[in-house]
């Protein structure tokens, strides 16, 4: 019977390989195995009786893009999927004929749209296409924690306020609007209007050097 630590190892080495992520350019290492685990789930076949070759294996698949400091990154690593197993973010699940498959669970998915809503930015076009995008929501106080995150966000992601709850930006948005939305739960409460013209918008366009 494996041990489940050894599976972890031979769940990150796989990962590793699949998505050719190097250590060296790992930064929160939990973050991008999380990320990583968003394409699919690998299945790692394994013999099933010693753990030694899984150890072996996960070495050479690394090969010459392993640190000098061996033994230490592989703690890193391993404690990683440890922490994020714990967390309940990811589940082994373990089959009949020695495999095993690494998920995300319901709470992983929603820490890596966080990630991604960390991340977030909206492309900017060469050209700008003459219209502009305003954002209108109404949302109740028991969503108040969704309603300052929505707030925040499209301050960071730079939309101008017409209104306490009126904002506007002159590109496509509508796909990061409704991520945040989904996220926080607040799709029924959150507008978005495209308009070609605003009244008195000299404003707007010198804010964003639309001229």
């Amino acid at each position: 019977m494996l041990y489940e630590s050894h599976l972890l190892i031979l769940a990150y080495a796989e990962i590793t390989r699949y998505y050719r992520i190097m250590p060296k350019h790992l930064g929160n290492i939990a973050r991008e195995i999380l990320l990583c685990l968003t394409t699919q789930p690998r299945f790692v076949g394994l013999d099933g009786k010693s753990p030694y070759p899984m150890i072996n294996q996960f070495r050479g698949l690394l090969g010459d893009s392993w640190p000098t400091r061996e033994v230490a990154q592989r703690r890193k690593f391993s404690q990683a999927l440890w922490r994020l197993k714990k967390s309940r973010l990811i589940i082994l699940k373990q089959r009949g004929n020695g495999s095993f498959v690494v998920e995300l669970t319901e709470k992983g998915k929603r820490k890596v749209k966080e990630f991604r809503l960390a991340d977030m930015e909206i492309p900017i076009p060469k050209k700008w296409d003459g219209k502009w995008r305003i954002v209108i929501f109404d949302i109740p106080n028991k969503r108040n924690a969704g309603r300052e995150a929505l707030r925040n966000k499209i301050k960071e992601l730079d939309f101008y306020q017409l209104q306490k709850s009126v904002w506007a930006f002159p590109y496509p948005c509508e796909t990061e609007i409704e991520f945040i939305t989904e996220l926080f739960h607040l799709y029924p409460y959150v507008q978005i209007i495209e308009a070609t013209r605003i009244k008195n918008d000299a404003k707007l366009r010198k804010y964003y050097g639309l001229f």
